[in-house]
């Protein structure tokens, strides 16, 4: 069998997809079992025991007691946990849900626990959130949550050949941004919508993450990496849910793409996970830095080293 498309469009997978009739999960097993060279039921196994990692990331990630190793986070997603399980959510129980499952699994990542990076350790809570909360949500069957899975790889296939995925290169926008745009496409196909709906959903994402720094406090992973994490997740529902009400996207989801890689090149290094700017260098941040490492931080720091889960 074969396939019309290397992702390097997310144009041309959705035609193949639609020039096939399938779903783009269904399209991209097919053509990365035949790259691989395995059947489909073992690539869909793997993908399995993938999605297994991130309930279990969720679960650990929610410990009331559970901190990171500088012990600057953690306990957060407990207690949007515990308001979610409440009932008194301000944004109701899928959005409440897909929040603290969000900060569960990133706060995981930064308490050194097993988590799957997607694409990114410091994004990883974003695409988990999503699809786990979908599943709850709407009471969907394991092997649509997997297969979603498919199509945000797809995607992300895409934007790292495009643009890339790390902090680094790209700031947050490459990183959290990319996740966001993952798990929009995954929601849209949960939620029974086409795959030209899934294409306008992460050029919706991209659009509005265009030019988020990554600077990270201390150098860590933690702060504001956790919380973006959330804000990630919440984007991905909202980008869903235009797309699915028949809104498009001006600009296609390439073009978007490239234009977020334009944006990075152009973004200053103290910006792209150097800790030499931004939140990292507030008053407040140096004193966290000193708090972690017993010694000031000197303004012309660089801190990547210690980084604890990026896409570089």
């Amino acid at each position: 069998m074969e396939f019309n498309f290397d992702y390097s469009s997310v144009a041309d997978i959705v035609k193949e997809a639609v020039r096939r009739e399938i779903l783009l999960s269904e399209l991209i097993l097919k053509q990365q079992a035949e790259q691989l060279e395995c059947s489909c039921e073992v690539l869909f196994e793997k993908m399995k025991e993938r999605y297994q990692v991130m309930k279990e990331s969720v679960r650990l990630g929610s410990d009331p007691d559970l901190r990171s190793v500088s012990g600057l986070t953690g306990g957060d997603s407990y207690k949007v946990m515990q308001r979610h399980q409440s009932g008194h959510s301000l944004v109701g129980s899928l959005f409440s849900g897909a929040m603290y499952r969000a900060l569960a699994v990133s706060e995981l990542n930064a308490a050194m626990g097993k988590i799957v990076a997607t694409p990114t350790a410091g994004s990883c809570g974003i695409l988990p959130a999503s699809v786990i909360t979908m599943q709850e949500e709407y009471e969907l069957s394991e092997e649509k949550c997997v297969m979603s899975l498919f199509t945000a790889a797809g995607v992300g296939m895409v934007i790292a050949g495009k643009a890339g995925v790390s902090g680094a290169q790209g700031g947050c926008q490459a990183e959290c941004g990319s996740a966001s745009a993952m798990a929009a496409a995954a929601i849209v196909e949960l939620a029974g919508g086409t795959a030209e709906m899934a294409a306008d959903a992460v050029a919706i994402v991209l659009k509005n993450v265009l030019g988020l720094v990554c600077d990270p406090v201390a150098g860590l992973v933690e702060i504001p990496c956790i919380k973006r994490n959330a804000s990630g997740t919440a984007t991905a529902f909202m980008a869903a849910e235009l797309a699915l009400s028949g809104v498009r996207s001006a600009i296609p989801a390439d073009e978007v793409i490239v234009a977020m890689k334009n944006v990075g090149d152009q973004m200053s290094s103290s910006l792209k996970e150097t800790a030499e700017g931004g939140l990292a260098t507030t008053p407040t941040g140096k004193n966290l830095f000193q708090q972690v490492f017993g010694t000031e931080m000197k303004d012309d720091e660089t801190v990547c080293s210690v980084c604890t889960g990026c896409g570089s």
